[in-house]
Formats: structure tokens, C-alpha cells, sequence
């Protein structure tokens, strides 16, 4: 059955140094949650204390409504997929399965029956009589994944779990983990480095940075309405531009602002002084060469992507910012050319001095 997972105020130190530094998060049950950040901001961290893996410094860690902050791991009803397969080489799957809930005492009934479920659930019955040294990644992951689903867990852990994988196989396991979820309703912590990954599976994404959350939400809410330009650039690939902008006429219900010498006109009013220095971001979907929206200024082209559905554009403007442009389907600019940009000012980002969205 699922979980609800709420942290109050939870705070991990080491010595002097807070790891993390005051978090306050509420999961519902059945929710599919990934912690996201760069690395050393705390996310693993975080996991292993909702584990019992880590001791818990400072705050409350409350499941189901009962506090576990001294509950020890094995008591806390959760199953926790690493990074590392960690699979027993001398065992076949069937045993590397079966291990945990035959140690726990399960009867040979049950046991089997959990296995060969999970086995059903994961495609890897046919794999059962083998040894670890006789599977793939991808089947040696989905066997790390049942010895999770055997234990009949209210909360999965995954800590960056594709991480050992290539490219076309981590695409392949991010669908099945997200079937997976959809299949058994449980609730699901997972941690990851990669944007994209929790771009695709998350029903909530929790962006970390040095030990604090920057913001909670759905994918498209982050995407389209970043807190701050933190999350703005690290929400999305290629990443959101950023450029240097002036504010003018702050009063009324629409501002102007400066960019690169061109005025641009919003349609909203922005806080702030005449004058006041801001941040514009624009992500590279937004920007057109040539055609369409507010003229931005005139950039040089330093280097183009073909990736055959879009074009990916490197260029910098006379003031030496740089701009990634995106473009649909395939087009015909070469390194060295001088093409027009124009943006969509409705679909700019405001940033202040200190960073937070205006």
C-alpha cells in the first residue's frame, strides 16, 4: 500500500557543515517524486536519511503520519535501488530474489510466488536459472528492481539508477520504471543528476541546491514558471539563455526593457527602479532567426547541431553574450553567418539582482 512521505524541517550535518540545510517537503501517496540537482547538492543524502541509511540531524522525518527518525531501516517498510546493482555473482536471479524474504523467514510458497510475480512484472522469468555474469545492464538492473518489488514495500528508493548504463538503454528503462509505477501505484522517491529523466517520469520534481529545495512542482510548472534562475537554468535542454537587460518605464501595467540595445516591450508589469539591471531569459524554442516576435539584435553563428528534427544554433551577439537557438526541422545556416533574431515577449523570464523570478 502506498505512503505519505513528510519531511519537516530536516536538516543533515556533518561537523560544522550542513549538508542539508532545512527541508520541508510533503509526498502523497502513489507519487512518483524526483529529487533533481547538480552533484553535492544534497539529493542522495536526502534519500538515505528517508532510508534509515543516514542519522537525521535536525527535524522530523514522518511516514504515514507515524515519526521514524530513530526507526531502523528495516522497519521502515522501504526498498531502495542503487546505483550499483550489487547482485550476489554466485546466486542465480531466482536466489538473488529470493534472498532477502527467505533470510526474513518467508515460507518456500510465498517466496516463490513474490519472485515469479516480480519476475512477471519485469519481463525476466526466462531469466531466472541464470547467473548476474550471464546478464546485460538492463536485465541486471531489472533484477536489482524485483529484489525491491519482492519485499512488498509502501515506499520505493531509487538512487540514481541508470546511471551505469548507455544512452538507449537508460531511455528504455526510464519507460519501464515508469510503467513499473503506474502498474503497482506505489509511491516513488527517485534521484538523479539528468534533467531529462525527470523531465519524463516525474509526477513532482524537487530541485535541490546546496542542501535547500529552490522549488516543488510538476515538470511543465518548473519548465514554464521557474522561482528563480537556478531552476530556469537547470530545468531544460539546451538551457535557458541568459541575458543582461536594463529596466525602463517600470510604472504602469507594461515595462520596457533594454536588451543589446534594442528596447523590448512586456505585456506585465515589472518591480523595480528606472534603470535597475535584470536578467531576460529566454529558452532557445522561444528565439527566431529572422522571422516572427520582437527584434533581439543581429548574432553571429558559431557553430551548428544537425540533429535532423531540429537545428541547434550557437551564436553570440555583438556584446560578446552568447545565444542557443533552436530551430524545427533542418536548416540551411552555416558557421560565420550574421542572421536576425527575434523573441516572443510574452514567453521571457524576468529575473532580479538576487536571482528570484519578477
Amino acid at each position: 500500500m502506498a505512503a505519505s512521505v513528510v519531511l519537516q524541517n530536516v536538516v543533515k550535518r556533518y561537523g560544522a557543515f550542513d549538508v542539508i540545510r532545512g527541508v520541508d517537503l510533503v509526498i502523497q501517496p502513489g507519487e512518483f517524486v524526483v529529487f533533481v540537482g547538480p552533484s553535492g547538492c544534497g539529493k542522495s543524502t536526502l534519500l538515505r536519511m528517508i532510508a534509515g541509511l543516514e542519522h537525521i540531524t535536525g527535524g522530523a522525518l514522518v511516514i504515514d503520519g507515524e515519526r521514524l527518525n530513530d526507526v531502523p531501516a528495516a522497519k521502515r517498510g522501504i526498498a531502495m535501488v542503487f546505483q550499483s546493482y550489487a547482485l550476489y555473482p554466485h546466486m542465480t536471479v531466482y536466489k538473488n530474489l529470493a534472498f532477502g524474504l527467505e533470510t526474513a523467514g518467508f515460507k518456500n510458497a510465498e517466496v516463490k510466488e513474490r519472485v515469479e510475480q516480480a519476475a512477471d512484472i519485469l519481463q525476466i522469468r526466462p531469466l531466472l536459472d541464470r547467473k548476474p555474469k550471464q546478464l546485460s545492464g538492463g536485465q541486471r538492473q531489472r533484477v536489482a528492481i524485483g529484489r525491491a518489488i519482492v519485499r512488498e514495500p509502501r515506499i520505493f528508493l531509487f538512487d540514481e539508477p541508470l546511471s551505469n548504463l548507455d544512452a538507449e538503454l537508460r531511455v528504455q528503462m526510464r519507460l519501464e520504471i515508469a510503467n513499473l509505477h503506474h502498474g503497482l501505484g506505489s509511491t516513488m522517491i527517485y534521484v538523479t543528476h539528468d534533467q531529462v529523466e525527470a523531465m519524463t517520469m516525474a509526477d513532482k520534481i524537487v530541485v535541490l541546491h546546496a542542501g535547500l529545495v529552490e522549488q516543488v512542482g510538476t515538470p511543465l510548472d518548473l519548465y514554464n514558471n521557474p522561482a528563480n534562475r537556478f531552476v530556469a537554468g537547470f530545468i531544460g535542454s539546451p538551457k535557458m539563455n541568459f541575458l543582461n537587460a536594463t529596466l525602463r518605464n517600470p510604472t504602469g501595467s507594461a515595462a520596457t526593457i533594454n536588451v543589446a540595445d534594442e528596447a523590448i516591450h512586456l505585456s506585465r508589469p515589472v518591480g523595480g527602479s528606472e534603470g535597475s539591471p535584470l536578467t531576460v531569459g529566454v529558452r532557445p524554442e522561444h528565439l527566431f532567426a529572422g522571422v516572427g516576435g520582437t527584434r533581439l539584435a543581429d548574432v553571429r553563428v558559431e557553430l551548428v547541431e544537425q540533429l535532423g528534427g531540429e537545428t541547434l544554433l550557437y551564436t553570440t551577439m555583438a556584446d560578446g553574450q552568447a545565444l542557443t537557438i533552436s530551430l524545427g526541422g533542418q536548416q540551411n545556416i552555416a558557421p560565420g553567418c550574421v542572421i536576425p533574431v527575434h523573441l516572443d515577449p510574452t514567453r521571457c523570464h524576468i529575473f532580479g539582482e538576487d536571482g528570484r523570478a519578477l
